[in-house]
């Protein structure tokens, strides 16, 4: 149990503060028709921790995250105060959905071995019950750096306030200890982008490329993709999100890109921030970053807590 010191309210967690790892699988699994592939999806999460073990026996760094079936869930159990609110973020023309009714799995570990052995055996213990809607392979680059050259994740909250950004609380106690996730797939140009000059580049981004210093927020115009993507409500409280982005690439298909992966304790704030990135702030003056980098694939989720997971499964099997 992970005492949540900025609502005095206990909750449990998927790990939302594990550390980056150096691989992760960014899986996406759309679960077949029918009440019996509905309770085999929900057997194999019910056992989740054991096929974790099974895979990662030796490593301690390592884990999956999963969202559950909440489309198709069943008795009463209800949804989340985002989800009911419908208050998902409004992705872009050129970004399209992933196929109806998809359910994720991050898989992280040290080693790319690891990640594959825990898919195989996921997928071998999910079967026909489930088909695969998407597959990202990433890897962490040098210290923590995207494919433009940038350091990513920096703004992330530390320490205590990760769960306070990332974890709901008691404003709906039902979830409480789960997380909102949004997920983006980017494909860079890169060649359009290395022509750039260097200034250019860190004006685009807002900082320093190879100090990863702050660059001086624009007063007015155009603002940097750090700027865009800093949440600041009307009392002047900043609010975070935690980034797990990775890269990934296949240099001989000429595939270069980024697996956005943002966990937010309010769905709102990831919304505001996509909002401002696409439509600009003000608008018309999208995030210049986007002249680069396309959005191809964009889904919402929910990650419950383990509590809440084990009674969904509870539902769905009895």
């Amino acid at each position: 149990m992970v005492g949540s010191s900025w609502d005095r309210v206990p909750i449990d967690s998927q790990s939302i503060d594990a550390p980056l790892s150096r691989a992760a699988v960014f899986l996406t699994l759309t679960v077949a028709e029918g009440r019996e592939s509905l309770q085999a999806v929900a057997g194999v999460l019910d056992g989740l921790d054991d096929l974790i073990k099974t895979a990662f026996f030796a490593i301690s760094t390592a884990g999956c995250r999963a969202s559950p079936p909440w489309d198709r869930r069943c008795g009463t159990v209800s949804r989340p105060e985002g989800a009911r609110k419908n208050c998902v973020p409004s992705h872009p023309s050129r970004a399209r959905s992933t196929p109806r009714r998809p359910r994720p799995a991050h898989i992280r570990a040290e080693g790319e071995d690891l990640c594959f052995e825990f898919e195989r055996l996921l997928l071998d213990q999910l079967g026909s019950s489930v088909t695969v809607a998407d597959e990202v392979a990433c890897f962490r680059y040098f210290d923590s750096r995207d494919l433009l050259g940038f350091v990513d994740g920096t703004a992330n909250p530390t320490g205590h306030e990760i769960g306070a950004s990332t974890l709901v609380g008691s404003e709906d106690q039902e979830f409480a200890g789960g997380s909102y996730v949004v997920v983006q797939m980017y494909l860079h140009q890169m060649q359009p982008w290395a022509r750039l000059p260097e200034d250019q580049q860190e004006q685009i981004i807002g900082r320093e490329i190879v100090s990863n210093i702050e660059l001086p927020d624009a007063t007015s115009g155009q603002k940097s993709h750090k700027t865009l993507a800093t949440i600041v409500g009307a009392d002047g409280t900043e609010h975070d999100i935690l980034r797990d982005n990775m890269p990934f690439g296949r240099p001989g298909q000429g595939e270069y890109g980024t697996y956005f992966i943002g966990y937010s304790r309010h769905l709102c704030v990831t919304q505001k921030m996509l909002k401002r990135m696409f439509l600009g702030d003000p608008p018309g003056m999208n995030d210049r970053l986007l002249d680069f980098s396309t959005a191809h694939t964009g889904a919402v989720f929910f990650a419950s807590a383990p509590r809440t997971l084990s009674e969904l499964v509870q539902a769905v099997q009895a």
